[in-house]
């Protein structure tokens, strides 16, 4: 501890800075309401003290311990760099620092608040103590609007009902500024162009009986007319080869289409491509949120880097605008290369090559037409590595419109430009010594978004066919020592063909909440109508498609997340999971690339990757014995559940304490595998562990470690806690 002192460098008199506590000493405030002043007031403080880590002010012990008069060297770099030069008391301004709370109370309706500010001192460190009394709160007692009659006053007037004075709240400084940019947008919304908020005054009376406020909402007098007037547009323009030595606006060559003129001399772009992103038409009134978003739009088109836009005031006397949008172009065509280290589910850490190549506006209307080229190995390490490596080579070749391609109209004004996606790929997948998979995908569909929280997609035809071939005997011996369907299972062919709609639902981009969601749906089909035409029925009528057996099934999928906000540097976050396929007519089971799997560093992570079910099913140890290869355990139904406690701790450094519980299940019977069949105790059948981990936090990569600590089996064997804990090492949250 000695060797550790942060103190001990201190000149005589001197006394290094620990840091100030708020006192509130009033009676009459409630301890939630005096708490949340001090979190609140303690920001606002100066000079903040030497960092401490665990305890321990490691960037000033740093600074002690490489204490050095040259100017250069590798001790110089930690010292001014890496340490922290002590905080001394005697910087501590307790006046400064008084008039600052005292003012921020006042704006928050304390006016009568007093602070008074002291140090206490032991040995050579020493506390700032603020004593504050705050004195009652003032409370609005009425709101009062404009009642003039010209158009200004009244849709000041007209916006009160969303105002965000309430009579009987606080004052408040910073709702009241609020307020006047609340009242501002939504004039802008109704053709106030010129107005801001700077042009309300809010007037307040103090001196009402009750510690009470009356609060007047005005517009000044002095407001030019131009800010009274409501605007509608006239004209629209629309230059996609926009470049900055551009000084002419050649009018003269402008191409009408419908309701906005396109400016493009070199005819890079036809006209119909920003149908969906000029919102405002000409003769409506001017309002701000059609015209940001379209500027949101003209970005989301594809092919523009930067858009600018210019507003011309035309004929004041009857107050029109002339809107101008110049979009400036990035590279029409482009070739990336990425190089991505990756972990899977199944334990298998590996690199994949990947090469992009794209056209940003290829049929003239910002088409993005992508190939994406790739090659990938993955490799299993551990006790559980056999040398079943997995090597995967494919091509991605895809057509995205930014628009729906449609016999239909589909009309928005959100920010969001709607997409309309073709894409196929084909993928060869081989596992060292087992098989090969070569697997074909196309798929036909939309995607678009209603609003910031709710996106939509939706594949009128998603194709998947897979075909094996080069089964190596030891994989078939496999199959036949093990007598599990599983193993059979991967290497049959798998045709799929079908409709799906995918629902998104989410506000965890909205940090400042305490409470956040996320949920995603899914519905899945394939070969219902092709099956229910032909009568499919496995076994008694095998139908086929072009030759092939093809599979059908109804899948669901639901994912739900909740996040909690303990406080600043703590959270809980919990998610919840209930999938199910149901196989009918031509299948009897989900083909294997639709099936669930369950365990690993995104799931229970207290077992190894898909080792867990189905049910209650365990591979029995003489049918384990004489084979090195097992199967990845898969499902017709899952069920999983999660909690996760995140405090920070220090620095990027986060931890973690987590539960996770779940299981899978088939949906019929197998006799080869006892036990798997969904039924009415699948409670009694749940999996579960728990654990603790450490993420660290670098922003543009959060690295994750867990150990997970099986202590619940679903075929109920005996396990001691603490025993059998499983390592993961992953990028990124769970959930």
């Amino acid at each position: 501890m000695s060797a550790c002192s942060t103190t001990k460098y201190l000149a005589p008199g001197q006394k290094l800075y620990n840091g100030a506590q708020i006192k509130v000493t009033d009676k009459n405030t409630k301890k939630s309401e005096a708490d949340a002043i001090g979190d609140e007031l303690q920001g606002l403080l100066r000079p903040l003290p030497n960092a401490k880590i665990l305890g321990l002010r490691f960037k000033l012990w740093v600074y002690d311990k490489t204490r050095t008069t040259k100017q250069k060297g590798l001790r110089h770099y930690i010292n001014t760099h890496i340490g922290e030069p002590p905080v001394l008391v005697s910087s501590v301004d307790l006046d400064k620092n008084s008039s600052i709370l005292q003012n921020r109370l006042q704006n928050e309706g304390y006016f009568l608040a007093q602070v008074s500010g002291d140090t206490v001192s032991k040995k050579k460190i020493a506390n700032a103590i603020y004593t504050i009394q705050t004195g009652p709160a003032y409370r609005y007692r009425k709101i009062a609007f404009p009642t003039g009659n010209d158009d200004l006053d009244t849709a000041v007037a007209g916006s009160s009902k969303q105002s965000l004075l309430k009579v009987g709240d606080k004052f408040n400084l910073d709702i009241i500024k609020a307020e006047r940019v609340r009242i501002d947008a939504r004039l802008k919304e109704e053709g106030f162009f010129y107005f801001a908020p700077e042009d309300l005054i809010m007037r307040y009376d103090s001196t009402v009986a009750g510690h009470q406020v009356d609060m007047f909402v005005k517009v000044k007098d002095e407001t030019p007319d131009e800010a009274r007037w409501i605007y509608s547009v006239r004209n629209i323009y629309v230059y996609p080869d926009y470049s900055i030595k551009d000084t002419s606006l050649k009018l003269d060559s402008a191409v009408k289409y419908r309701w906005y003129n396109v400016i493009d001399p070199k005819k890079d772009f036809r006209p119909f491509t920003f149908k969906n992103s000029v919102l405002l038409h000409p003769g409506d009134i001017y309002n701000r949120d059609k015209h940001t978003n379209s500027l949101s739009r003209f970005i989301e088109l594809g092919p523009f880097k930067f858009v600018k836009n210019r507003f011309e005031d035309v004929t004041p006397d009857s107050a029109k605008l002339d809107i101008y949008y110049f979009l400036t172009q990035q590279k029409k065509k482009s070739i990336q290369a990425e190089i991505q280290l990756q972990q899977t589910s199944a334990n298998y850490d590996g690199t994949q090559i990947t090469i992009n190549l794209k056209n940003r506006n290829t049929f003239k209307g910002a088409e993005l037409f992508t190939i994406s080229l790739f090659g990938e190995r993955d490799l299993q390490f551990g006790k559980y590595n056999n040398g079943y490596n997995i090597y995967q080579v494919g091509i991605q070749p895809s057509l995205s419109w930014p628009r729906f391609i449609s016999p239909f109209d589909f009309n928005s004004d959100n920010p969001f430009i709607p997409r309309t996606t073709l894409s196929t790929g084909y993928t060869i997948i081989n596992r060292n010594k087992l098989y090969t998979l070569n697997s074909f995908n196309a798929s036909f569909g939309y995607s678009w978004k209603t609003s910031i929280h709710v996106q939509h997609t939706l594949d009128l035809e998603d194709l998947t066919y897979v075909d094996p071939e080069n089964v190596t005997q030891l994989y078939k011996d496999s199959i036949q020592k093990t007598r599990n369907p599983a193993l059979a299972h991967v290497i049959n062919k798998q045709f799929t063909f079908g409709p799906s709609y995918g629902y998104n639902w989410t506000n965890t981009m909205e940090t400042y909440k305490t409470n956040t969601f996320y949920y995603n749906g899914k519905v899945s089909l394939s070969g219902n109508l092709y099956g229910i035409v032909t009568g499919a029925d496995t076994p008694k009528r095998v139908s086929k498609l072009f030759g092939v057996t093809f599979d059908q099934y109804v899948k669901l999928e639901n994912e739900i997340r909740f996040y909690h906000k303990l406080g600043p540097n703590s959270s809980v976050a919990m998610r919840f999971m209930v999938d199910i396929g149901l196989p009918y007519g031509n299948s009897t089971v989900l083909p294997y690339s639709q099936q669930f799997f369950i365990g690993g560093a995104n799931s229970l992570r207290g077992f190894q990757a898909h080792s867990i079910g189905p049910g209650t099913y365990t591979l029995p140890p003489a049918l384990s014995q004489g084979t090195a290869f097992l199967p990845d355990e898969s499902g017709d139904i899952k069920i999983e559940g999660n909690i996760e406690y995140r405090p920070k701790l220090f620095s990027v450094v986060e931890g973690a304490l987590f539960v996770d519980a779940g299981n899978i299940w088939l949906l019929h019977s197998n006799p080869y595998l006892p036990g798997a069949a969904f039924g009415k105790n699948f409670l009694n059948q749940v999996a579960a562990d728990a654990g603790f981990g450490l993420r660290f936090n670098f922003t543009v990569l959060l690295l994750r470690t867990d150990i997970g600590f099986p202590f619940l089996e679903p075929n109920h064997s005996a396990i001691r806690f603490g025993q059998n804990r499983v390592f993961n090492l992953g990028i990124g949250y769970p959930f």
